[in-house]
């Protein structure tokens, strides 16, 4: 498994709640914080509003990567339904990430997908020291990932669920 090969990972959760309650909490860009162990918080960028082409800024941190700062640009938005977006470059992102809400039944279910690459990134920068160890790095990757966005989903649910309001 190579960065190049754009690998991907996806988790989901079906939450009682109807997507417009769910999708209100997707646009709080900072809320990933409070269940995540990487990412360390964020905000939409000065003049930007939720919406096609917005920008946001993250703050995360890796016992291996070290702590780092990105922005993000909004790529897909579809208010109830999609939430996506590419982080640093939008033509070449170091990753790509989606929310995405389903209707089910009286519920929703929420799905979050994240793509690894094409861009540089951190993980490329230490893929490049160690390139024999490619495979082992970016599965390795994509498990700490697929473990934080389940973190999140199930924290989202339990917020949308409470009947507190985004």
């Amino acid at each position: 498994m190579k960065v190049s090969d754009c690998p991907t990972t996806q988790v989901e959760v079906r939450i009682d709640a109807s997507p417009d309650e769910v999708w209100s909490w997707l646009l709080d860009v900072d809320l990933p914080a409070r269940f995540s162990n990487e990412f360390q918080g964020g905000g939409w960028v000065e003049g930007s509003e939720p919406g096609l082409g917005a920008r946001f800024r993250g703050r995360n941190s890796h016992p291996v990567a070290g702590e780092w700062e990105t922005v993000s640009t909004v790529t897909g938005y579809e208010p109830g339904r999609l939430f996506a977006w590419a982080v640093m470059d939008v033509t070449n992102p170091a990753a790509s990430w989606k929310f995405e809400l389903v209707p089910d039944g009286d519920g929703t279910v929420l799905r979050q997908w994240a793509q690894i690459g094409p861009g540089p990134s951190n993980l490329t920068t230490i893929i490049g020291s160690m390139p024999e160890h490619e495979d082992e790095i970016v599965a390795m990757r994509l498990g700490e990932l697929q473990a934080n966005m389940q973190k999140t989903v199930e924290g989202i649910k339990a917020l949308a669920e409470s009947g507190v309001r985004a």
